[in-house]
């Protein structure tokens, strides 16, 4: 469903050595805002670093321009030094205009604050930090659409990558995840002859057909998204795409769901999508692998809701006299504890009791 979903499984198939492409995208550590990301992880721990200094000295817009840079670049190759001294010599010396003095001082002033944090802060610590005082998150979130929401997602990922990464000594994981994601943006895409696996998202995914395909993170708050799932019109959306993704498979499909999810450094644990509840229950075959995740499961099995005796199902249309109509959101509970979430079209969000609200299907 997201692009984001991608950099665990591109990690696993290059440390297996399992030939593959992406198609109609880049891989993890070569978007634009990953980058972005990364060069302030970068020059946090190596100031010198001139390509990662060139890549964010105006990102965000801070008003540094082309000729302030060119300058710096002068500096910097008359003086065989790095972009960060040729900086810090053109703020000491008063080379540049006061607005663009005052720009770049900034920026050298958030760069050593970055750098003093790597000394006592965790990896996950340092990069959300990152994100925060460098404004990356707001600044790529504000293009519209699906393009904005999936960069936010990405950082949200990359953040999500420094939790889970182990390095060989704590004292040195800076320097170990910056040399493994320079490893895993390098050139590891399987040429266009190879036969290799496909990674794509299912938007990428129409027209195109394949014997064997998986689905992976098809669970609510993902699939459909959490951004979509109290808009009738949006989870319509998000239903037509699940039928893309169905479809796609010519011989077998899998639908894959975690249990447990890191997201933006918090573990999120999402039941099974209400898509898959919404196939008929003998198209499926549920395969259940060894458990690692320590919380109460449902005894009926995943691939039930939890309020099942309610008769009624997620994305459902269904009527109240009051309230008038609506989409069923949420289903909780048990028997006489069993509550549901409808999303009326006049009276917006409304959480009712199964035993009491009489709603009716449409």
């Amino acid at each position: 469903r997201s692009n984001a979903q991608s950099q665990v499984l591109e990690e696993e198939l290059i440390r297996s050595g399992i030939p593959y492409r992406i198609y109609g995208g880049q891989r993890f550590y070569d978007r634009l805002e990953i980058r972005n990301a990364v060069a302030y992880l970068r020059l946090a721990y190596y100031r010198q670093d001139d390509a990662a200094f060139e890549r964010v000295v105006n990102t965000p817009t801070r008003g540094i321009g082309a000729k302030t840079v060119a300058l710096l670049r002068e500096r910097a190759r008359n003086a065989n030094t790095s972009l960060w001294d040729a900086a810090c010599f053109a703020v000491s010396e008063q080379l540049l205009t006061a607005r663009a003095s005052n720009a770049l001082q900034k920026f050298i002033d958030l760069v050593d604050q970055l750098g003093e944090a790597a000394s006592r802060m965790t990896l996950p610590e340092l990069t959300e930090l990152a994100l925060e005082a460098s404004d990356l998150m707001a600044f790529h979130g504000k293009e519209a659409g699906e393009k904005g929401r999936a960069r936010k997602e990405n950082l949200q990922e990359l953040l999500s990558a420094t939790n889970q990464f182990q390095p060989e000594q704590e004292d040195t994981a800076l320097r170990e995840f910056l040399d493994t994601a320079a490893l895993d943006a390098g050139e590891q895409q399987a040429d266009a002859h190879v036969d290799a696996l496909q990674l794509m998202t299912l938007h990428s995914a129409k027209g195109l057909e394949f014997p064997v395909v998986y689905l992976v993170g098809v669970e609510e708050n993902l699939f459909p998204h959490r951004m979509s799932a109290e808009d009738p019109e949006q989870l319509a959306e998000e239903r037509r795409l699940a039928y893309v993704g169905i479809t796609r498979a010519m011989q077998k499909l899998y639908l894959c769901y975690a249990e447990a999810r890191r997201f933006y450094g918090q573990d999120s644990y999402n039941a099974v999508s209400r898509f898959v509840r919404e196939i008929p229950s003998e198209c499926i075959e549920e395969v259940r692998i060894n458990a690692t995740v320590s919380r109460p499961l449902n005894a009926r099995g995943a691939l039930q809701s939890g309020a099942d005796d309610t008769g009624l199902q997620l994305g459902q249309r269904v009527w109240h006299e009051v309230f008038g109509e609506g989409v069923v959101l949420g289903l909780e509970g048990q028997g006489s504890h069993a509550r549901v979430q409808v999303n009326f079209d006049d009276e917006g969000s409304k959480w009712l009791v199964a035993a009491y609200a009489n709603l009716q299907g449409i």
